[in-house]
């Protein structure tokens, strides 16, 4: 009976032995935020007048834009905020551009063995109506605003839409969330401004 239990231990050892060893966490956290992200606001301008529609100055006036302007409904890809001084607007290629933000997020995530997460749109379009309501409340936004082209949105980097229920920190979705868009920066898909004060990414199309 003795030599029995000593050979299943044995037995044992070896199993264990032959088992893979855990992977030990290796995740990267991106660095220097304020230093990569640093494009101006006139970088910001100068493209949105680029692409962007005319400033106009009621919804009233998006309304009657068809075709020139999509309006943004949360989807696969990114969750809508609730917007307080924006309209849901931008023209198609800042449109195009914020799904592949989206897109690209998720298949970073899932590359990385994280959970599925969506970003959220904090702020899109604003019309001259609403950035006099915003100056309002906040005497430091911009009057020359890039947000008036619909070319522009602000991304939240301490909010995450979750779609799968998990423990993964903010700082590793904001990391990763950064990783996308300094590719996207470098491949001069758009300009990114590091927003500390307002929690957010501001991203306008190139």
């Amino acid at each position: 009976m003795h030599s029995i239990k000593i050979i299943a231990v044995v037995i044992a050892l070896l199993i264990a032995g032959c088992e893979e060893p855990k992977k030990t966490e290796n995740f990267r956290y991106f660095r220097n935020y304020s230093r990569t992200f640093n494009d101006m606001n006139d970088r910001h301008v100068k493209a949105a007048r680029q692409w962007g529609i005319k400033p106009v100055t009621s919804v009233g006036e998006l309304k009657k834009l068809k075709g020139k302007v999509v309006q943004l409904k949360s989807c696969r890809w990114y969750e809508l905020d609730e917007l307080t001084h924006s309209q849901p607007y931008l023209v198609l290629k800042a449109h195009d551009l914020l799904k592949t933000i989206g897109r690209n997020f998720k298949d970073s995530l899932d590359a990385r063995g994280l959970p599925s997460y969506k970003i959220v749109v904090t702020s899109v379009l604003r019309t001259n109506e609403s950035i006099m309501k915003l100056r309002k409340k906040n005497l430091n936004a911009s009057a020359n605003s890039a947000h008036m082209f619909g070319t522009t949105f602000d991304i939240a980097y301490a909010r995450f839409r979750q779609e799968d229920s998990d423990g993964t920190s903010v700082e590793k979705l904001k990391s990763v969330l950064a990783d996308v868009l300094h590719d996207l920066q470098r491949r001069k898909s758009c300009y990114v401004r590091y927003e500390f004060k307002q929690g957010c990414f501001h991203i306008t199309v190139r």
